[in-house]
């Protein structure tokens, strides 16, 4: 088998606790505005949808970051919530203020000793900039899918990645805490790593909990897959 050289990390629910933060700027919001719904359910709403219009597009004329704009005018008018105009882009904009999961930087400043570390995602550049710069994390480099013009979980997405990386398929470790994209990278000839995330979606938990036996390893946070890659306790 061959060596990994690559680690790839799934960005948008394994790295960031997207739910914590947007559920935060929905109740701050409804807090503004003396509303009260179910801020939880909401944040899971707008990021499914979201999912829904990135996963798997081809050429785009937006990214992420437009349809998150957009849906928050949907699923305010839909709930009959009075958000103003600067509500919904103070919530549209908490994406590229979201906090990383506290175990993810000590593992990566680990791992980048022995590892090229990438963040691969349908993610916009500049939200993962943002949130780069936010959360102290150094990235070997970035693959936005608005690069490549095709989205995960389309084939081609994984190979272009490989392509600019100059590095073989099964050199590269595919990093995430749901399969749907492992399942993809797999089927490109990534290997493959589930990191559970079981507070990736707040107290509903996660849709997708139960890691595909196919996966190479299944660990319960990032430390334990510096471990498992043998990287140094000292970065």
């Amino acid at each position: 088998m061959e060596k990994i050289a690559v680690v790839a990390f799934d960005t948008g629910g394994t790295i960031l606790d997207w739910h914590g933060g947007i559920a935060a700027a929905l109740a701050e919001a409804g807090m503004r505005r003396g509303l009260d719904h179910d801020w939880h359910a909401l944040a899971n709403e707008y990021r499914r949808r979201a999912l829904r219009r990135m996963l798997g597009a081809v050429d785009p004329p937006f990214t992420i970051d437009d349809v998150h704009r957009e849906l928050i005018d949907a699923l305010a008018t839909e709930n009959r919530l009075a958000f103003t105009a600067d509500d919904r882009t103070a919530i549209a904009a908490r994406w590229h203020a979201l906090d990383a999961w506290p175990d993810f930087v000590p593992a990566l400043a680990r791992l980048r000793r022995d590892y090229l570390c990438v963040s691969f995602t349908i993610l916009s550049l500049a939200l993962v900039m943002a949130v780069s710069r936010r959360n102290g994390i150094a990235w070997d480099a970035v693959i936005a899918c608005e690069m490549l013009r095709v989205y995960k979980t389309r084939p081609e997405a994984y190979q272009r990645a490989a392509q600019l990386l100059q590095t073989a398929p099964e050199r590269i470790l595919m990093v995430a805490c749901h399969n749907f994209d492992l399942d993809a990278a797999r089927g490109e000839g990534f290997r493959t790593a589930f990191v559970r995330r079981p507070d990736e979606w707040g107290p509903a938990g996660p849709p997708d909990p139960v890691p595909n036996p196919a996966c190479d390893i299944v660990v319960d946070g990032f430390a334990a897959l510096a471990d498992w890659l043998g990287a140094s306790v000292n970065a």
